[in-house]
């Protein structure tokens, strides 16, 4: 017994010996926040039949395709913070805890592992850099409300890169500044600020920050065209750059789409699509580096819940008839709701002298009302009867949503704008639907029959040989 107890042990020693020396050196992981089924199936009609690229979103080009039920230890429909969790640790634990298990017992990450092991560890996101996802990755509190102790946690990761909008933690409470710029500066953390300050890094560690932190806490939505605002894009290729920088022949990066998730809170099925797109933009330039190392690269694709509870259906015409969904509606859509809410509220706090005609001048230019978006007489009435009680009375209450507060007229007018478009939303929330799981590289395969977000990181482990 003895003997074959020897040889049993030799035997899977070198199979893990073997399975080290096929595992990647490179592994990149995308979250689409809030991006389940639906939004992704949406996104790819509206690449399919307005944009007709002529090929599908590079997800949706990996060999390997499956999904996850995202449910938490507390909930059957999961927060940010859980799912963070449950992706990065790949442990089950209750809504709000961040890198804890339910029993608040601090969990490890992938890329804390993988940091361990001397790798380097990049993380990325659209919004806030210390935000339940990328903080899953790096932190344990038993509150993702805790942004003071993330941000502490990120300056004593020592990952070589973190990205996002801001940082939470920079002020307390009152607005009154922390000692969080002296710890990371202590650490030697380099922070900086804008597309500039991708050029200005000359430490081995940076956070790299918008140029002002914006009052939504992301770096900008793709609809609005915010003029010099870091994109996903220049985050990813900041990121390669700093890991490259550092001379390291092995890395972990996690790239995360923020704004996907703020666009389907707000129900804004224009805003969404086109975060998507911009998401699968940035997995391509990753898909290109896989081409380049196709034998030591790894790419996983998924989201951390669903959002909206969206689905494209038939749209409904100016007469309340039933036509084929029309993406291509959204083209005229010039902002995004949260800038088009925004604007709504300065004319109320301005009392200007605001009349129903400038607001119609202003739908047809920004959104394509009226002239492309069509409207009837009786949804133009409407909308007036709307614009009356919200900008003349004063008669009606904003939207509060997860990320932002929504003027009542601009609810309306997103709602008129998604009818006619034939995307609807049933939630201004979470929903307990299924992600897409998408792989592609070294032990892609692994990944085929995945459905359950913790088995992830489980096989990611089992891949890399931790």
């Amino acid at each position: 017994m003895k003997i074959k107890n020897i040889i049993a042990a030799a035997l899977v020693g070198c199979s893990l010996a073997a399975a080290a020396d096929e595992s990647p050196r490179y592994v990149f992981y995308f979250i689409g926040d809030g991006m389940g089924l639906n939004p992704v199936m949406t996104a790819e009609t509206y690449n399919r039949t307005v944009l007709r690229t002529g090929k599908p979103l590079t997800m949706l080009q990996f060999p390997v395709a499956s999904w996850a039920m995202t449910y938490s230890a507390s909930s059957r429909i999961t927060d940010s913070a859980a799912a963070g969790t449950a992706l990065s640790a790949g442990v089950k634990t209750k809504n709000s805890m961040l890198g804890m298990g339910p029993d608040t017992t601090a969990v490890t990450s992938v890329a804390a592992d993988l940091y361990d092991r001397g790798w380097g560890v990049g993380i990325v996101t659209s919004v806030g850099a210390d935000d339940a996802t990328p903080g899953a990755f790096y932190a344990h509190v038993p509150n993702r409300k805790h942004q003071y102790d993330i941000d502490i946690a990120a300056a004593r990761s020592g990952y070589d890169f973190i990205a996002g909008a801001g940082l939470h933690g920079f002020v307390d409470k009152d607005g009154k500044p922390t000692d969080v710029e002296a710890v990371m500066a202590d650490k030697g953390v380099q922070i900086v600020r804008g597309r500039g300050g991708i050029d200005a890094i000359t430490s081995r560690r940076a956070v790299l920050l918008s140029e002002e932190e914006r009052p939504t806490w992301n770096v900008g939505y793709t609809i609005d065209s915010i003029a010099d605002a870091l994109t996903l894009q220049d985050l990813y290729i900041a990121c390669l750059r700093q890991l490259e920088r550092n001379g390291r022949d092995r890395f972990f990066m996690m790239v995360e789409g923020g704004n996907i998730d703020h666009a389907l809170h707000g129900n804004d099925g224009g805003a969404a699509i086109k975060e998507i797109i911009n998401f699968d933009k940035t997995l391509a330039m990753a898909y290109d580096f896989y081409l380049a190392h196709p034998d030591e690269t790894l790419i996983i694709v998924t989201a951390d819940h669903d959002t909206g509870g969206s689905a494209m259906v038939h749209a409904t015409d100016s007469l309340g008839g039933r036509t084929e969904p029309r993406l291509d509606l959204y083209d005229w859509q010039r902002v995004s709701k949260e800038a088009f809410s925004d604007y709504c509220k300065g004319v109320l706090k301005s009392r200007m002298n605001y009349t129903w005609s400038d607001m119609r001048a202003y739908l047809t230019e920004q959104l394509g009302f009226f002239d492309h978006v069509p409207v009837s007489a009786a949804q133009e009435e409407q909308l007036r009867r709307m614009f009356d009680e919200t900008f003349l009375l004063r008669n009606t209450r904003d939207q509060e949503t997860l990320y932002a507060s929504f003027n009542a007229f601009a609810v309306e007018v997103f709602r008129l704008l998604n009818d006619a478009a034939g995307v609807r939303f049933t939630s201004t929330s979470h929903s307990g639907m299924p992600v897409p799981v998408f792989a592609v590289g070294v032990g892609a395969e692994r990944f085929a029959p995945v459905n359950n977000n913790i088995d992830i990181p489980a096989r990611l482990r089992s891949i890399l040989g931790i």
